[in-house]
C-alpha cells in the first residue's frame, strides 16, 4: 500500500471564484504510479473549499450568484465586527465566506480505478475561492497501490 502526501498552491484573483484544478491533481495520480485506491484532496483554509462539480461558465456563475443569495458579502456577521475591532492585521470582513465554506466543504475523495480517477462524465475538482484573491494551498493525498 502507497500513502503519498503533496501539496500544492493556487493563486486566486477574486470570490467567489471557481478554479478547476483537476488536471493537477491527475498528474499527482500518474506520477505516483497508484493503479487502484483513493484521492482525497483538501484546502487547508476556512474560506476556501474542495468541490466536484461541472466545468461549463453558466453553472460557474449561478454557483457564484447561489453562493452570494446564500450568505451574501454585504449581509451582517458578528465575526466581522469581532475581527475588525480585535485585529490589527487588516484582515478583511469576511464572515459570508465562513458561511459558504461550511456549506460547501474542505475535501472530496475519489476513487482511482487503473491508474485513473473514477470521475463521471462532466465532473470536475474544484478549489473554490471564497474570500479575496490570495495564495491558497490544497493538500492531495493519495492511497492505493
Amino acid at each position: 500500500m502507497k500513502f503519498l502526501t503533496q501539496t500544492f498552491t493556487v493563486q486566486t484573483e477574486r470570490g467567489p471564484q471557481f478554479i478547476d484544478i483537476t488536471e493537477k491533481v491527475v498528474d499527482l495520480i500518474v506520477q505516483a504510479s497508484i493503479r487502484n485506491g483513493c484521492v482525497v484532496i483538501f484546502s487547508r483554509h476556512t474560506t476556501a473549499a474542495v468541490r466536484i462539480n461541472e466545468n461549463c461558465p453558466h453553472l460557474i456563475q449561478d454557483m457564484e450568484d447561489m453562493l452570494a443569495k446564500i450568505a451574501s458579502p454585504g449581509g451582517e456577521y458578528r465575526h466581522n465586527v469581532f475581527a475588525h475591532a480585535f485585529s490589527d492585521n487588516g484582515e478583511r470582513p469576511n464572515g459570508h465566506s465562513h458561511c459558504q465554506q461550511l456549506l460547501l466543504g474542505a475535501s472530496e475523495s475519489v476513487p482511482i480505478v487503473e491508474g485513473q480517477p473514477l470521475f463521471g462524465q462532466w465532473q470536475r475538482i474544484f478549489l473554490v475561492e471564497l474570500d479575496h484573491a490570495r495564495e491558497r494551498e490544497v493538500v492531495v493525498q493519495l492511497l492505493g497501490e
